[in-house]
């Protein structure tokens, strides 16, 4: 098993420690996670990869805030997540955390300008600034053409890059993937991975990814196994 030195990696921006998480299931304790601990530096772009069950969204869950770990610790550039009440750390998740999701979560009623917009809405940034904002991420991800189409206008490839744009928007620390190519063709697979990759090598983005795709996991710099809750195998990539 994959074990990590709890008294290295000091200066990694994310920092997994012994980390639990149980939950119960009528009389049942699960164990998803083990004692697990990882390190991730800035700029990293990591593939998490093992059967349904291992523990893998459970893990993106953590390190975004979305869950707290039966024990152990996480710290993301120096702060302890734990250590943060309710509002803190949705104050947190708003600055630093990036979400792509397999289904988009996309609002049908709402442009794709609005639904890259939404989460300015909860900053200070005045009208003006958030427009330059959202028309900056969207030129990023290739759709400035597409901003004023529904969702049910676009394809699912064009869908999942507005997700990408809402997700680095606010310019976040870190993103969290959590099967961004389930639900697309090769095609679109290989144009939104090859995104991902130019956010990491381009914008310093750093990238953690759940994935059952051998070739999505290709692109990232590091593939990590993870098996019955506890890392099992891991594979640096050129």
């Amino acid at each position: 098993m994959v074990r990590v030195d709890a008294a290295n990696g000091d200066a990694a921006l994310i920092r997994v420690r012994d980390v639990h998480k149980k939950y119960v299931r009528g009389n049942e304790v699960v164990d998803v996670l083990q004692g697990l601990n990882l390190n991730v530096e800035k700029g990293d772009f990591i593939a998490f990869m093992g059967p349904s069950g291992s523990g893998k969204t459970t893990l993106l869950n953590l390190i975004g805030g979305l869950d707290a770990p039966t024990s152990g610790t996480i710290h993301v550039d120096g702060i302890e997540l734990s250590a943060l009440s309710g509002g803190q750390l949705a104050a947190w998740r708003a600055q630093h955390v990036g979400f792509v999701f397999q289904m988009y979560n996309l609002l049908a009623v709402l442009t794709a300008y609005q639904n890259v917009e939404l989460p300015l809405l909860l900053t200070r940034l005045g009208k003006s600034e958030r427009r330059r904002h959202v028309e900056a991420a969207l030129s990023i991800v290739g759709l400035a053409d597409r901003m004023r189409h529904f969702p049910g206008q676009l394809s699912g490839g064009q869908e999942q890059r507005v997700s990408i744009a809402r997700a680095i928007v606010a310019d976040p620390t870190f993103l969290l993937c959590d099967e961004p190519t389930g639900d697309l063709d090769r095609k679109n697979a290989h144009e939104i991975m090859g995104l991902l990759e130019r956010l990491v090598q381009e914008h310093g983005k750093t990238v953690l990814m759940v994935t059952h795709d051998p070739l999505a996991a290709e692109r990232a710099k590091t593939i990590l196994h993870l098996e019955k809750g506890a890392l099992v195998e891991a594979e640096h990539r050129s």
